[in-house]
């Protein structure tokens, strides 16, 4: 986020952390507004706000019809079905429009409410204590479907900061017939209940959690476009097709699996096809793995009792295939690594290894054959500046 359009002065709000906790999970899926430091002519400015309601597990659009000086961080009170709301503006000026439009949201559809006014403390205090009611009505309502008998299951709950609505966000496999539960509901809990659908992954976003990687669930921080995940993306990347360990917490395959598989296609398009098995005068070959990257093969006899592997380079199974479509077989594999081994002995015996050639008597030798030939240079010049000294005095 901006710091200088933060209503917090650069201080985040929530866990007073002031941004050492590293999660970031003060407010769900945050929006790096990257035009703060942009002026923009007052008349410019655009007048829908992007508003997150309960730490950014849902977000809206509101329209500031009353020009109040609002910036990223504020708590305003808006428009609600019935009653009011207070929410927090996550988002402001053009970029805004942006993401109206790649949320296909127009702006002068009806779903965009008006901004009131700013929260109060009395505001706050009331949806504070909406928050906390919550809990207890999650309790309460997934003991209510148990006695209903319902095949649902309820993941969370949202009220309005007046306590006059609530929204019940659920998940099942097939439709339900929830007359008789929103009856109940009601009647327990005095307040308008809506009911709403949502899918394994928004139920995960949710609640949120850790991954297998330490992190926070990406659903739950920052990914909001859930594309669809097959096992081919695990295929692709060389990953055994373990259900249990490519699903995410939503049950699901991960959504991560997709991160990378374009990069992994690209290297692919490398890889030979069709070369699960190479002919040889030997006998056949058979393909054991691929790494993509380093763009190696490893193949094996399968006759071969000491199972071992050879590592082809991918111009080397080429070039192999090539003399197979032409009936033409190598006498034997040369891996990889034998290659590189016999080039680094040609090295070594280029340079030569001395070690254990040179003893101690030879370095003796030098040695003394030094010191007596400096003697000799010392001798000679003690002499010279005598003969000096002689040639003055006369």
């Amino acid at each position: 986020m901006g710091c200088d359009s933060c209503g917090t002065s650069g201080q985040p709000a929530g866990c007073q952390n002031n941004g050492n906790c590293l999660t970031e999970g003060c407010n769900k899926s945050n929006t790096f507004d990257w035009l703060a430091d942009i002026p923009v002519a007052e008349e410019d400015t655009f007048n829908i706000h992007e508003l997150s309601f309960k730490e950014g597990s849902t977000k809206a659009f509101y329209r500031n019809d009353k020009n109040l000086d609002l910036t990223t961080g504020d708590f305003v009170v808006v428009e609600g079905n019935p009653g009011y709301d207070v929410g927090e503006v996550s988002l402001s000026g053009e970029l805004v429009r942006l993401q109206m439009k790649k949320k296909s949201v127009r702006e002068t559809s009806e779903d965009v409410k008006s901004i009131l006014r700013m929260a109060s403390d009395n505001d706050m205090a009331n949806m504070k204590e909406a928050r906390r009611a919550e809990k207890e009505m999650l309790v309460r309502g997934r003991a209510i479907i148990g006695q209903l008998d319902l095949d649902m299951k309820l993941s969370d709950i949202e009220m309005q900061a007046d306590h006059k609505k609530a929204v019940f966000f659920y998940t099942a496999d097939g439709r339900v017939d929830f007359r008789d539960l929103i009856k109940e509901l009601a009647r327990e809990f005095k307040v308008k209940v809506e009911m709403r659908q949502i899918g394994p992954r928004q139920e995960a976003g949710r609640i949120g959690g850790i991954g297998d990687c330490g992190r926070e669930l990406c659903c739950s921080t920052w990914l909001s476009d859930f594309k669809s995940v097959s096992t081919s993306a695990a295929r692709y990347q060389n990953l055994s097709i373990n259900q249990e360990k490519l699903s995410g917490q939503c049950g699901r395959l991960k959504c991560c699996l997709n991160y990378e598989l374009d990069t992994y296609l690209d290297a692919l398009e490398d890889i030979p096809k069709e070369a699960n098995k190479l002919l040889t005068k030997k006998g056949t070959v058979y393909l054991q793995k691929t790494d993509i990257f380093k763009r190696l093969m490893w193949y094996s006899y399968p006759e071969d009792s000491t199972t071992t592997s050879y590592c082809l380079t991918v111009d080397q199974v080429k070039q192999i295939q090539a003399m197979n479509q032409q009936n033409e077989y190598p006498e034997e594999l040369v891996s990889q690594q034998q290659t590189e081994k016999k080039e680094q002995e040609e090295e070594s015996e280029e340079f030569g290894d001395v070690v254990g050639e040179v003893n101690l008597s030879t370095l003796e030798k030098s040695s003394k054959a030094r010191s007596n030939k400096n003697k000799h240079k010392g001798q000679g010049r003690g002499k010279r500046k005598k003969r000096n000294r002689g040639g003055n005095h006369h």
